[in-house]
């Protein structure tokens, strides 16, 4: 029986989907993705040399290849002999980070016709162990595990998921000259405009492995995760709306994802299912719009911004409580009902408001006077945030409570235990807002670090830091005695190797350290005015850039001897910089 969030899915895959980049006026359309190539960093495991299997030369699957099968030696063969007499012969390769597409495999002249392997993809090596049911291991979404066959003296190709480590078994009897085998990675040809670099190169690496990690969920739309869900989950974009904007500048891909959802939801219906993702796109529109300045897209969005807002509207009690039919703020609060409450009595207030001021922009003064009144009848209500940082974070954002008091209560509390991959961004902005940045920057450090140390090169769908005690890494086989930090743990959708190890709502901090580290904050819709405001805490320098609809905004904070804050701005012509 399918339950709660997996039924959710379910509900919108069959709706008409909206038109995507490159559509042309026959129907066909071009991918704007790019493939690239690339050989396997290390061989992780061979099995062992028996007389029924036997892996042979495993290591000159590292060498670079030129695309040709024979590659010089025609019909000798140049490959890893894996040989099967009885039993599987098998390898598993490391590509070195999180990649999001599949893999090609060249079968060269010794190998016998016919022959079938068996492909496991994984993104811990782990899961590229385990067998299909082993403590979540599924082809759910995407293909993890299957058995092909391979042609004589030529390629295949397969797989269309995200991965890290790929197995290969040879489970037809034979012989099989395995020449290469190559990830095919297809990805968005975005480039960084953005940037953030400091002194502490820990905080380097989680912001480049934050901006990598939404990268790889820009793909045909903007993705939950490349594994797993492979769709446009509304809630899940605006922490990745907030990077974007950061890393990326404006991308077509954010406007085509948001247009899906509309095109694919009735005004009278809830994004995904689920009320608090209406919320949410209500509030991307906001954030978008307030960035770019882009008043023609806000245009299009106004009729059935307008029918949302009339829905949403609708369901605030005459005691101004949020009286919609359902509340999701993130997998870790849904243990704690009366916190998700709280939490969605701020996230209605905040998109109301978000509302309001979008509809003044649209010269619709009644939509504005019923969102205004909409949103004094919410403030009536002051909920506990019931000791949960996400409901706190997202008290103090919306002004529901002191964001002093929320940070003297909860979010100062416990170090980074209750914090999560995704609402953690807001608990970020939550203590920036109560003053206490530096507590932001050891969260990151502490937590984002954390998977770093456990082998990440993206980062989570769920992460708990006790989750560390006693484990092995990603990039580790298992080890005996040790707790497996992916098979292991998680629960309610994503439990063991269901979890995915690359989703975009954890790439807050990409945007948070340009807004926070770096001070970049824009105070003026389309970013025609910037504040830069530089938290050095512990560091002795900062750098980094921030793309406007006008160009790039370039700084570089120095500590100076006697403790003063040196800073050197550049900013493209129409952008006026206010200092602080």
């Amino acid at each position: 029986m399918l339950r709660g969030r997996d039924r959710m899915r379910l509900g919108i895959m069959g709706l008409t989907v909206c038109a995507a980049v490159g559509v042309q006026a026959d129907g066909e359309w071009t991918d704007p993705r790019v493939r690239t190539l690339l050989m396997p960093h290390r061989v992780l495991w061979t099995s062992a040399n028996t007389p029924s299997s036997r892996v042979e030369n495993a290591e000159i699957v590292l060498k670079q290849k030129h695309g040709q099968v024979p590659e010089g030696l025609f019909l000798a063969g140049s490959g890893c002999r894996m040989e099967n007499k009885g039993a599987p012969a098998s390898l598993l390769v490391d590509f070195g980070r999180e990649l999001h597409g599949g893999v090609q495999l060249a079968s060269g002249g010794p190998s016998k016709k016919g022959l079938k392997v068996r492909i496991r993809f994984g993104e811990s090596a782990a899961e590229a162990m385990a067998e299909l049911g082993e403590r979540g291991a599924c082809n759910d979404h995407a293909i993890r595990d299957d058995v092909v066959e391979l042609p004589w003296l030529g390629t295949r190709e397969l797989g269309n998921t995200g991965f890290r480590f790929v197995r290969v078994d040879l489970v037809s009897k034979g012989v099989l000259s395995l020449e290469s085998i190559r990830a095919v990675s297809l990805m968005r040809p975005m480039p960084q405009l953005g940037a953030f670099t400091c002194s502490d190169e820990r905080l380097n690496q989680i912001w480049a492995t934050a901006a990598r990690t939404l990268h790889l969920c820009c793909q045909e739309y903007i993705w939950d995760g490349i594994k797993r869900d492979r769709l446009v989950w509304m809630g899940d974009m605006h922490p990745e709306v907030m990077a974007l904007m950061a890393v990326f500048g404006p991308q077509q891909v954010l406007t085509d994802s948001l247009d899906y959802m509309r095109q694919t939801t009735p005004p009278d219906a809830w994004m995904n299912t689920m009320p608090s993702y209406t919320l949410w796109w209500i509030r991307c529109q906001h954030d978008w719009y307030r960035y770019t300045g882009d008043r023609a897209y806000l245009e299009k969005q106004q009729t059935y911004l307008k029918a949302v807002l009339a829905n949403v509207l609708k369901h605030i009690t005459p005691e101004g409580r949020y009286g919609l039919p359902s509340g999701f703020l993130d997998w870790p609060t849904q243990h704690n009902r009366k916190a998700v409450d709280a939490g969605m009595q701020a996230l209605m207030l905040m998109a109301v408001e978000d509302g309001a001021r979008l509809a003044v922009v649209l010269g619709d003064a009644e939509l504005a006077a019923h969102c205004t009144e909409g949103a004094t009848r919410l403030r009536q209500v002051r909920p506990d945030p019931q000791g949960s940082k996400q409901a706190a974070a997202l008290l103090a954002l919306s002004g529901l409570a002191e964001p002093a008091a929320m940070h003297a209560q909860v979010l100062s509390h416990d170090g980074v235990q209750g914090v999560s991959t995704f609402y953690g961004y807001y608990m970020l902005e939550a203590l920036a807002k109560a003053g206490d940045v530096q507590r932001g920057i050891d969260t990151v450090c502490n937590y984002w670090g954390a998977m770093l140390d456990m082998g990440a090169t993206s980062f989570w769908e769920d992460f708990n830091v006790a989750w560390t005690n006693q484990a092995f890494r990603i990039d580790e086989l298992p080890v005996p005695g040790k707790k497996d930090i992916h098979g292991d743990y998680g629960e309610f959708c994503y439990k063991g190797f269901r979890h995915s190890l690359c989703h975009g709502w954890s790439s807050g901090p990409a945007a948070w350290l340009i807004a926070h580290v770096l001070g970049i904050q824009p105070l003026e819709t389309g970013c025609r005015t910037v504040r830069v405001k530089p938290f050095l805490g512990g560091l002795t320098w900062a750098a980094g850039a921030f793309p406007t609809p006008a160009g790039v905004v370039k700084v570089r904070h120095s500590r100076q001897s006697d403790g003063a804050v040196k800073s050197e701005i550049q900013a493209p012509d129409g952008i006026r910089i206010v200092r602080e």
